[in-house]
């Protein structure tokens, strides 16, 4: 028991000692006292010891325990009172925190409720002007088609007019040679035939100009017979084309090509039409340049041109034939041959899986992507028709002059039939 005790108060010396500097001089003196007084010290006293010992000072020993006993004390009312702080503080914390969320909430509900009806109004707004817009464009071209009617009708009524003097001057002429029909017909030809022929001329003349300046007028502002729509190309962009997607294969050994065009402006390769592959972007095209029409199959080089057969702002039908079997090439405008060869892509067939598209050529990347500005087609497109064969004379000529050449449709690519899509600004227009 003693040797328990004598350890214990070794180990608490110890740990003092690590401590000094948190003791002071009457402190540091203790760990030098004598073990074995404090040892005698700790024998049991008798009942005269504890009777002296109730009565003398606290040792030093009993300082330190006492001490001990206050600073953990102390430490415990410190650790319970930042507790309670803590808690308290925590608490209003919460709270201020609880609020907070409240309030931003608010906030934000009532900021995104604003920034809602701001966006829903910027929407609506859009609306109303594509909605403007469009009633606008309809209108005029309302206002177009009225004046064409109107133009026409005075025509009509210019004609019946022109039609009714003349039948007048004839009903007259034919009275007065009844009348002289005993006289000299020569004396009377040289006074009266002379006014008269002089007048039907100019009568004539002045009916045929106003025709012509009429059907000049019409031919700008109308589509082309039998025609309902097309795709206007309101500039020449590289963002502006339009796709075409057959529902069959255009794995083709021979075709025929036809569309109606109306150009704002032909540059040196203005694109009609292009179908092309990722291996070859020149199956097929269809351009303008400057005055001329070429078309050129399985390569750029291998190609066809017809000088002088393009005007811009009139309507013109286009149609380009080809076949693999000699390389027979030829175009046709307006119904008529203008230019033909052979050995142009003899024994080529046309693969399928490529992108055809209109005003605009195929680069070999992605359709809509990396065209150029300079190719772009400007202008109107309407009756673009592909067979996988060649037409015909006979029905190349009907097509360009028939009453309702946008009904006769072909078998690859059908105008109407076959989907057509426009894209960045090109539209359908009636």
């Amino acid at each position: 028991m003693l040797s328990q005790e004598m350890l214990s108060l070794t180990i608490l010396l110890w740990a003092f000692w690590s401590s000094s500097s948190a003791l002071n001089n009457e402190d540091y003196d203790l760990m030098y006292l004598n073990f074995e007084n404090e040892i005698e010290s700790v024998v049991p006293a008798t009942e005269e010891s504890i009777s002296c010992d109730c009565q003398r000072e606290h040792t030093e020993w009993d300082k330190l325990f006492i001490m001990l006993e206050n600073s953990q004390m102390k430490e415990n009312m410190l650790l319970q009172s930042i507790d309670e702080i803590l808690k308290v503080e925590l608490q209003t914390l919460r709270a201020e925190m609880i609020q907070f969320v409240a309030n931003f909430a608010g906030t934000c509900t009532t900021a995104i409720e604003k920034v809602t009806s701001q966006v829903l109004s910027q929407v609506d707004q859009t609306l109303q002007r594509n909605g403007n817009h469009i009633q606008e464009s309809k209108m005029l071209h309302e206002s177009e088609q009225r004046m064409v009617l109107e133009e026409i009708l005075q025509l009509s009524h210019n004609v019946s007019n022109r039609l009714t003097q003349l039948e007048s001057i004839w009903e007259r002429t034919a009275e007065v040679e009844t009348g002289f029909q005993r006289q000299d017909k020569s004396s009377y030809m040289g006074r009266d035939d002379k006014f008269i022929l002089n007048s039907l001329w100019e009568e004539l003349q002045q009916t045929r100009a106003e025709m012509k300046e009429s059907q000049k007028w019409a031919a700008q502002h109308l589509l082309p017979a039998g025609c309902e729509t097309a795709i206007l190309f309101p500039m020449r962009s590289k963002k502006i084309f339009g796709s075409v997607h057959p529902t069959v294969e255009m794995k083709l050994q021979s075709f025929t090509a036809c569309i109606w065009v109306k150009a704002t402006e032909v540059l040196d390769k203005t694109i009609i039409f292009s179908y092309g592959t990722k291996r070859n972007p020149y199956e097929i095209q269809f351009y303008l340049s400057r005055e001329s029409a070429v078309l050129a199959v399985a390569s750029d080089r291998n190609n066809l041109i017809a000088s002088n057969v393009a005007s811009p702002s009139q309507w013109a039908h286009f149609c380009g034939t080809w076949s693999s079997d000699n390389g027979t090439i030829s175009l046709w405008v307006n119904g008529e041959l203008v230019a033909t060869t052979s050995e142009i892509a003899e024994a080529h067939i046309i693969p399928d899986g490529g992108i055809l598209q209109l005003g605009q050529e195929k680069n070999g990347c992605c359709a809509g992507g990396g065209f150029d500005e300079n190719l772009a087609f400007s202008g109107k497109l309407t009756g673009f028709n592909i067979w996988d064969r060649v037409l015909s004379r006979e029905e190349i000529t009907e097509l360009s002059r028939a009453e309702d050449s946008c009904n006769i449709r072909g078998n690859v690519v059908g105008w109407g039939v076959t989907e057509i899509l426009p894209h960045g600004g090109a539209q359908y227009i009636s």
